[in-house]
């Protein structure tokens, strides 16, 4: 057992309770919230993350890991006030969120000169602040390993070792980019029980999964409701394949849900995928594999046991 830092204080590994292991309680531009704040309204952004939480946490769940790290417009005093309001632990994350390039800053310094901002997210606070990571994040998408993805992989990768604490990617399966994070990150010396595959459950091609999972990785089945990649059945069907060969220790259920997001035009994320929220594996998916088999045991490794073997890094 371990502590590990929430956004309101340290948590111990035993009082995780049923976690989801990656929502954000929200996503934006950087770039446009800075030059056009008036296109934000955070009152809103604040009551919309409070109620997705509130129903996630009526449901059970008493941990959130959010992922929203550098690139996707984190601000940990945001993230913090959902905490306080909802009495929920979440854990923050430190890294960088890129498909292809880092701001040139990082571009013309050293794999190191990052890793160490990454340490310091950790052991020191977050934004001129004494909330600390508990996590670390990578994206590898469809461009594949650009110059500047693999520099924010080792980056990670090194900050895990000087830290302990865990890494979760974003990967792209259609184009096999978990296998090559996991290249990267062991290459580096990442210990592998401590590495979550982001967004595996994107695809129900076993042989890729399998070889993810065969490393000693866990992988995360963490977009339920978005259909684009794969649907539901699917999705349910790959986690119900996994279980009978013994992974539910390897797997988590989680839904990436955006509590706001700014990527898209108002109400387009809603038409297209009406059932994303972060209640919707509890309230559907859960249910649906316990008709199909997955047993309660397999339930709590998936929601309760993996987070803290995670964290701990077996």
């Amino acid at each position: 057992m371990t502590f590990i830092n929430s956004v309101t204080g340290p948590v111990h590994t035993s009082e995780l309770g049923l976690t989801l292991i990656h929502e954000h309680m929200r996503v934006r531009s950087e770039s446009v919230h800075a030059q056009f704040p008036h296109l934000y309204d955070e009152e809103q952004e604040v009551a919309k993350a409070v109620e997705q939480v509130n129903r996630a946490k009526a449901l059970g769940v008493k941990t959130i890991c959010d992922p929203t790290v550098m690139e996707q417009g984190r601000d940990i005093r945001f993230i913090e006030k959902i905490a306080r309001e909802t009495d929920t632990q979440i854990i923050a994350a430190t890294g960088i969120y890129t498909y292809n390039y880092i701001p040139t800053h990082f571009q013309t310094r050293s794999i190191d000169y990052m890793a160490d901002l990454f340490v310091r997210d950790i052991e020191v606070g977050i934004q001129n602040t004494s909330i600390k990571a508990g996590f670390l994040k990578c994206a590898t998408d469809a461009p594949g390993v650009t110059a500047d993805v693999e520099k924010v992989m080792r980056a990670v990768a090194r900050a895990h070792k000087k830290t302990g604490v865990p890494i979760m990617t974003h990967s792209h399966p259609a184009s096999g980019t978990g296998l090559k994070q996991l290249d990267i990150l062991l290459e580096e010396g990442a210990n592998p029980n401590q590495i979550l595959i982001g967004h595996t459950g994107d695809t129900d091609n076993l042989e890729y999964i399998s070889n993810i999972l065969k490393q000693g990785a866990f992988i995360g089945m963490d977009r339920y409701g978005l259909t684009r990649e794969c649907s539901t059945v699917n999705r349910n069907n790959t986690v119900i394949e996994l279980a009978k060969q013994e992974y539910s220790n390897r797997m988590f259920l989680s839904q990436d849900y955006c509590c706001t997001m700014d990527w898209f035009p108002e109400g387009v994320i809603e038409e297209r995928f009406p059932k994303w929220s972060m209640s919707f594996v509890l309230e559907e998916v859960v249910p649906e594999l316990k008709r199909k088999g997955v047993t309660e045991q397999q339930i709590q490794h998936m929601l309760f046991d993996n987070a803290r073997c995670w964290f701990e890094g077996k």
